[in-house]
């Protein structure tokens, strides 16, 4: 007699280097979540944004910290697999050295409006004209003039310098002088309507499939760069671990402290009508 049927969980993340080795345990059969199967969908996160707030079809996925607060309804937030900068973040680049306040009026490239890089800069910067680029294509967008300047995500923030660009803002460092806390950035989230108990183990899964990346780090590494952008080997496990942190396996207090100050500035600034209240699972 057959046992009851598989569940497919769809787990919606970014093709990037740090979201594929949170997932090499799922990948290598060293972490699984009982009765259900993991399949993975690749797609930048502006778009996961988009699609969490207007389809949800996704039962797992990433999203923007910034989205997070337009989604409450429908998805509650893992405990796990938060990239929150701890010193470092997105990264406004211009052509040449400049201030933050010189960009007021200026076209400022963003990888989407739902993202978080876009509402950091919107709190810091009100005044700039936000343009939307697809993340992969500020840098270029930049040198070539096309923008004044880019707030940059991913791989860039350790390449921009290489195409030729100069450095305005790590909102990473200004928060940890300012505010004594890493800037939480993205966050992966799972659909309330699968229920508490399923819920609990997509959590214990996923932290299991990020532990086991850390318990075989070398293997994990040369996994994730095979969704990486030109990173050699050391740039590459330089940038995993700049967002596979202390804080992806629980993000506990200083987690949740980071996200309801986001939230408590983005009130300040106008961008959300309320403070979210966050569930962790």
């Amino acid at each position: 007699m057959s046992g009851a049927p598989r569940r497919t969980l769809r787990f919606g993340h970014s093709p990037d280097a740090d979201d594929a080795y949170m997932f090499y345990g799922f990948h290598t059969g060293l972490a699984a979540i009982a009765g259900c199967d993991v399949e993975h969908v690749l797609e930048d996160i502006q778009s996961l944004n988009r699609r969490a707030l207007e389809r949800a079809d996704l039962e797992i996925t990433a999203v923007s910290a910034h989205a997070y607060a337009f989604l409450l309804d429908r998805y509650a937030v893992l405990s796990c697999g938060a990239s929150m900068g701890m010193g470092y973040g997105p990264v406004v680049v211009a052509r040449a050295a400049r201030t933050l306040d010189s960009l007021r009026a200026k076209r400022v490239a963003i990888p989407g409006p739902l993202t978080t890089a876009a509402l950091l800069l919107r709190i810091e910067c009100p005044q700039c004209v936000p343009v939307e680029v697809m993340f992969d294509r500020i840098p270029a967008a930049v040198a070539s003039g096309e923008v004044e300047a880019g707030v940059i995500i991913h791989e860039s923030q350790l390449t921009y310098r290489e195409e030729g660009l100069v450095k305005v803002l790590d909102f990473g460092e200004l928060w940890q002088a300012r505010d004594h806390l890493p800037v939480p950035l993205g966050l992966d989230v799972v659909r309330r309507d699968l229920g508490p108990e399923l819920m609990r183990a997509v959590s214990a899964g996923f932290r299991a499939s990020i532990q086991a990346a850390l318990d075989h780090e070398d293997e994990a590494i040369r996994y994730a760069l095979g969704f990486g952008r030109g990173l050699d080997i050391a740039k590459g496990k330089r940038f995993v671990h700049m967002y596979v942190n202390e804080l992806t396996l629980d993000m506990g207090e200083t987690g949740r402290r980071a996200l309801a100050r986001l939230y408590e500035r983005a009130l300040d600034a106008g961008v959300i009508a309320q403070v979210p209240e966050i569930e962790v699972v």
